[in-house]
């Protein structure tokens, strides 16, 4: 075999973040009555935060802004958009999303199956994320897929985010594993492919989206079972 260690993303890669997170502010939506509150349409809410939670993603990699401050502050943009400024509010959304997203259980499909698949032949299987510790690992128990992976390596727990080249180094170091054995399997050019990339790593793009942009990588898939063609 060419590749003995795998990495893969997890968001937007296995785990269906999208529809995981739109089921989770729909229950915060309901459940913490933002109708009544102001927030009259669901639709252009979900579509408003995940505007607001890219922008700030970006600013989080690139050291702009704390942790902390992402995880309300993407509430309350999307709150602003309805004339709502309630930190208050905002704040406990965002402890409510935290709580309610990693119970949420979609994955894309093959998934389980292209893990079993890989498992069988015997490769070493990883994860590197730039989600944080105690939510990726609730993600993938609620999943199901915790199993499969021998290390998984976050953001928080390397003080480091994709696409830097520290946390791809402290991912080799921690499974053993050489660059010429290893491939980074992702979603997001900029981030896991370009990132691996510079580190050295081969890449697989993941394309769930049919992005029409061309997409500088080792290998392009548009599903997972396509992994099959490679591994």
């Amino acid at each position: 075999m060419r590749y003995k260690h795998l990495f893969f993303d997890l968001d937007h890669t296995l785990w269906d973040f999208d529809s995981n997170s739109r089921e989770a502010l729909q229950d915060i939506y309901t459940s913490l009555s933002l109708k009544e509150a102001g927030v009259d349409d669901f639709g252009i809410f979900h579509s408003n935060y995940l505007a607001h939670n890219n922008r700030l993603w970006d600013k989080y990699r690139n050291g702009q802004i704390k942790v902390d401050e992402l995880r309300w502050k993407r509430m309350a943009l999307a709150l602003l958009d309805f004339k709502i400024g309630d930190d208050g509010l905002a704040h406990k959304m965002g402890n409510a999303f935290l709580e309610l997203l990693p119970t949420k259980t979609l994955l894309f499909p093959d998934t389980v199956y292209i893990l079993q698949y890989l498992r069988a032949k015997a490769y070493q299987l990883h994860l590197i994320t730039n989600g944080f510790e105690k939510t990726q690992h609730a993600k993938m128990k609620s999943s199901g897929i915790n199993g499969f992976f021998q290390e998984v390596i976050t953001s928080e727990g390397s003080n480091s985010l994709k696409p830097h080249p520290e946390i791809f180094a402290y991912a080799l170091l921690k499974t053993g594993a050489a660059k010429r054995e290893s491939i980074m399997i992702g979603d997001t050019p900029e981030v896991d492919i370009l990132g691996a990339l510079n580190a050295g790593m081969d890449q697989v793009y993941v394309n769930h989206t049919q992005n029409p942009e061309p997409v500088k990588a080792t290998y392009t898939v548009t599903s997972l079972k396509e992994l099959e063609n490679i591994f």
